[in-house]
C-alpha cells in the first residue's frame, strides 16, 4: 500500500481542505460531486451566486450522463432532455452532402448517445446534489485572487462580494473558472491556438406551436458560403441558431434585437416566438500547454475550447474532473502515488488535441466561404460517400485513450470505454452500473470460461456476465468481447478499459502489471 497525501510527514499543519474547486460550473459541480462521494474535505468557490438563467451548453453525450447516473442524478437530469436528432448538412446549393448521427441501438453505455438539454435545471441539479455531501463546502460570492504554491500545499487569496479578503489552503487546486481562467493565467499556463478563429452569433429562441411545425424537425448545418449556419433542435420548444457573422459585421451590434430578427428573418418572425438569448462569440479550438502545475488541475474551459460543432465543450470538462477525481481518492486513500497525478493531464491533453482537431476539421467545412472552394468540398463528401451524402456517427468522432494508465495502447481495446449493458434481474431491468459500482472492475466473458478457470485468484471479485452470470438484454457486453476477441477486461473507475486479455491466467498477469502502478 502506497503512502497517502494525507499522512505525509512533514511538519506544517494539515491544510484547511483537501481540495479547493474554483468554479462551480458544470465541471466544477460535477467534480464537487465526485470529491464529496469520496468523503474528500472540498471547497467549492464561484464568483458568482446565481446560475446562469440563459443556456449555454445545449448537447450531452452517454458518457456524461452514466456520469450523472454514477453521482445519483441521472433521472433527474433525463427530465430536462431530448434525442438529439440527426444533423443533415447542406452545401452551396442546398444538396445534402453528410449526415451526422448517432450510433443505432443497442446503445452500448444505457443511454442515447447525444442528447440535447436546458443547462440552467441541470446545473441546479448538479450543485445540489454537491451540496447534499457533509464534506462539501460552498462559498458562493467568493473568487481566487491570487494562489501561492509549496510542495505540500496550496494558499489561495479569495475576496467576497463585501471586500474582505482571506487566505485558504488546500492539499490540491482543481481549476474550473472558465476560459479566462485567473489561476491558468497567474500560473503562466500558455493556450496552444489550434488554428481556429471564426465570428459568431449564438441564438436561443422559445418557440410558439405553430411556428414549430414550420422549422426544420431535424438539426441543420448550412454550408452555405454567403453565411454559414447552424439550425438545433432543443427540448420542448427551444431552439438554437449558431450564425456566422460576415466581415465588417460588428460583434455588438449585431446583438441588437432588430439585428437578430433580421438574422432569423429566413425562419422566424417577432410573432413566432420569444427571444432566450443572443451573444456573439469567437469559436476557437485552443488547449492549453500543461495542465498541472505542481498541486494545481486545470480542467474544463480553463484547459481547453473548441467550436461547438459536435456539441463537446461540455462533455469534455465532464471527462476532465471524472479522471481527475478518482485519480485523487486513490491518492489520498493511500492507494497510489503522485505520479499517478502525471496521468491526468497525459490522458486528457492528447484526447482532448485529438478531438477538437476533428471538430476543427469539420467547422472547417462549414465555415468554407469561398464558393469554389465550397463546391469542391461538396463533391468530395458526395464521392466519399459513392454517389450519397455520407453518414458519419458522432460517437466515432470521439477518440479512446492512446496513453497514460493503460495496459497497451496498441491493443484497439485499451482505453476505450467499456459498455453498460441493461441487466436482468428477477426484478426487472437495471443499467449495469448500478450492479458493480463504478470503481475498479474485472469483468469476463462467461461464454467463454472453461471449468479449470479460477476466478478465486483474482485480486477483486470478477463481473462475469453472460453464461451462468449476470444476464444481459441486449448482448451488448458479449458482442463487445467477440469483437475485441477478448475474455476478460480490466476496467478503471472513470469505465476507461486498462486492458483486456484472452483467458483469466493472463488477467492475473495483468493485475500484477497494474498493482505496480496503483492497488485495486
Amino acid at each position: 500500500m502506497k503512502q497517502s497525501k494525507r499522512d505525509s510527514s512533514n511538519t506544517e499543519p494539515t491544510p484547511d481542505y483537501d481540495i479547493v474547486v474554483a468554479g462551480f460550473g458544470p465541471s466544477g459541480a460535477v467534480a464537487a460531486c465526485w470529491l464529496g462521494q469520496a468523503g474528500l474535505r472540498t471547497l467549492v468557490l464561484d464568483k458568482s451566486r446565481e446560475i446562469w438563467q440563459t443556456p449555454r451548453a445545449i448537447a450531452i453525450d452517454h458518457e456524461a450522463l452514466r456520469v450523472f447516473q454514477n453521482l445519483g442524478v441521472a433521472e433527474q437530469v433525463l427530465q430536462y432532455t431530448a434525442p438529439f436528432p440527426a444533423s443533415e448538412h447542406f452545401g452551396a446549393r442546398g444538396q445534402l452532402i453528410r449526415r451526422v448521427d448517432a450510433i443505432p441501438p443497442p446503445y452500448p453505455l444505457g443511454y442515447v448517445p447525444t442528447m440535447v438539454f436546458t443547462q440552467p435545471p441541470v446545473e441546479a441539479i448538479l450543485r445540489a446534489r454537491a451540496a447534499q455531501h457533509r464534506s462539501v463546502t460552498i462559498s458562493l460570492g467568493t473568487e481566487v485572487l491570487g494562489l501561492a504554491k509549496s510542495s505540500e500545499r496550496v494558499t489561495l487569496e479569495v475576496g467576497d462580494e463585501a471586500g474582505g479578503r482571506r487566505h485558504v489552503t488546500a492539499s490540491y487546486v482543481i481549476a474550473c473558472d472558465g476560459a479566462s481562467s485567473l489561476i491558468r493565467r497567474s500560473l503562466g499556463i500558455k493556450l496552444n491556438d489550434l488554428g481556429f478563429d471564426e465570428p459568431w452569433m449564438v441564438i436561443d429562441a422559445r418557440v410558439s406551436e405553430a411556428a414549430l411545425a414550420t422549422l426544420p424537425q431535424t438539426a441543420a448545418q448550412y454550408c452555405d458560403p454567403a453565411r454559414p449556419t447552424t439550425f438545433i433542435v432543443g427540448p420542448g420548444n427551444h431552439r438554437r441558431w449558431e450564425i456566422m457573422l460576415l466581415p465588417g459585421e460588428e460583434a455588438r451590434a449585431m446583438e441588437s434585437e432588430d439585428e437578430i430578427w433580421r438574422l432569423l428573418s429566413p425562419w422566424l418572425t417577432p410573432a413566432d416566438g420569444q427571444l432566450w438569448r443572443a451573444s456573439s462569440y469567437r469559436f476557437h479550438a485552443l488547449v492549453a500547454e500543461k495542465w498541472r502545475s505542481g498541486r494545481v488541475f486545470l480542467a474544463g474551459d480553463a484547459a481547453h475550447q473548441q467550436p461547438p460543432f459536435l456539441g463537446q465543450g461540455m462533455c469534455q470538462g465532464i471527462r476532465d474532473v471524472t479522471n481527475l477525481c478518482w485519480k485523487l481518492r486513490t491518492v489520498f486513500a493511500g492507494d497510489g502515488d503522485g505520479q499517478l497525478l502525471n496521468t491526468y493531464g497525459e490522458e486528457r491533453s492528447l484526447h482532448v488535441l485529438t478531438l477538437t482537431s476533428r471538430i476543427k476539421a469539420i467547422g472547417q467545412h462549414i465555415c468554407e466561404r469561398d464558393p469554389e472552394a465550397a463546391r469542391l468540398r461538396d463533391e468530395s463528401l458526395i464521392e466519399q460517400g459513392g454517389g450519397k451524402a455520407p453518414t458519419v456517427f458522432r460517437q466515432d468522432v470521439v477518440p479512446p485513450l492512446r496513453c497514460g494508465l493503460i495496459a497497451d495502447a496498441a491493443h484497439p481495446a485499451n482505453g476505450v470505454l467499456f459498455p453498460q449493458p441493461w441487466i436482468v434481474t428477477e426484478s426487472g431491468e437495471v443499467r449495469m452500473d448500478e450492479l458493480t459500482g463504478s470503481g475498479w472492475r474485472c469483468v469476463i466473458d462467461g461464454r467463454r470460461l472453461s471449468p479449470g478457470d479460477d476466478l478465486q485468484r483474482l485480486p477483486i471479485d470478477p463481473i462475469v456476465v453472460g453464461g451462468q452470470g449476470l444476464a444481459e438484454r441486449d448482448g451488448v457486453v458479449g458482442h463487445w468481447f467477440d469483437r475485441n476477441d477478448c475474455t476478460g477486461a480490466i476496467v478503471r473507475p472513470d469505465h476507461y478499459v486498462y486492458g483486456v486479455t484472452r483467458s483469466v491466467e493472463e488477467l492475473r498477469t495483468l493485475f500484477e502489471h497494474l498493482q505496480q502502478i496503483v492497488s485495486v
